[in-house]
């Protein structure tokens, strides 16, 4: 079903909840989308289903993103099928403790899988991305990278990352008609949040009062990977209901 007209996308992470809202909008605005999951290869290929039965265009794959041999190999893969012009950068882990507290491997893993697998997955895709003149990278970061958060130096610590990251790419691709934003999440109503957060610690913690949808977040990706988003680059906003 993949016309070779149509523009692919890559999401990580895109078997979660966040991820798989983000798939959907992708999909709905005519591309066709790459659902990546780490090992969760059969919940990935029943989202594409779905979007196929929708009517959209879709494929599913698994690696570790983290693993950059298994990345590059994978990634390798797609490209010869041609050029992926949208990547959004979903896949993360949470691993929280006080730093005082923390291992090596709490602190490496969380940074592994969301810092290091940006570079892995991304870095491959941009030389060809380049050649057509067109591209759009996003990475899904986090409230907790802009404000910190108790418990989560290390994730707090790799999505501040990806804002750095972001900024500079922005800087070196821009003249080739590339973009490249993050989008930094509050608190999503979800499988990780729903028993985090109980109902008073919502409205007392978020403006809005509430806890934010998938949905919402997806909305603003898919306008980020649109046509009409060119000239926004090298930004990170938040979709919080005004935490900061």
């Amino acid at each position: 079903m993949n016309d070779k007209a149509m523009k692919r996308a890559l999401v990580t992470g895109g078997s979660g909840d966040i991820g798989g809202a983000i798939c959907t909008a992708l999909a709905a605005q005519g591309l066709h989308v790459i659902v990546h999951a780490n090992s969760a290869l059969a919940k990935a290929q029943a989202l594409v289903d779905g979007i196929v039965a929708a009517g959209g265009s879709a494929e599913a794959i698994a690696f570790d993103v983290s693993d950059a041999q298994a990345s590059r190999a994978a990634i390798e893969g797609l490209l010869a099928g041609g050029p992926i012009q949208v990547v959004v950068n979903n896949a993360g882990i949470h691993d929280d403790a006080p730093m005082a507290g923390m291992s090596q491997a709490q602190w490496s893993r969380v940074v592994d899988v969301s810092l290091n697998g940006f570079f892995n997955v991304t870095q491959p895709l941009l030389l060809p991305m380049a050649r057509t003149r067109w591209g759009r990278v996003v990475c899904i970061s986090s409230v907790a990278g802009v404000l910190g958060n108790r418990g989560q130096a290390n994730y707090a610590a790799a999505k501040a990352g990806l804002h750095g990251a972001v900024k500079s790419l922005a800087r070196e691709m821009a003249s080739r008609g590339i973009t490249a934003n993050a989008v930094a999440p509050g608190v999503i109503a979800g499988r990780m949040t729903d028993e985090l957060f109980p109902v008073d610690q919502l409205k007392a913690m978020v403006p809005a009062g509430r806890a934010g949808k998938p949905e919402e977040v997806a909305a603003l990706v898919a306008f980020l990977c649109s046509d009409a988003a060119g000239y926004i680059n090298g930004q990170v906003i938040g979709v919080n209901g005004g935490m900061g």
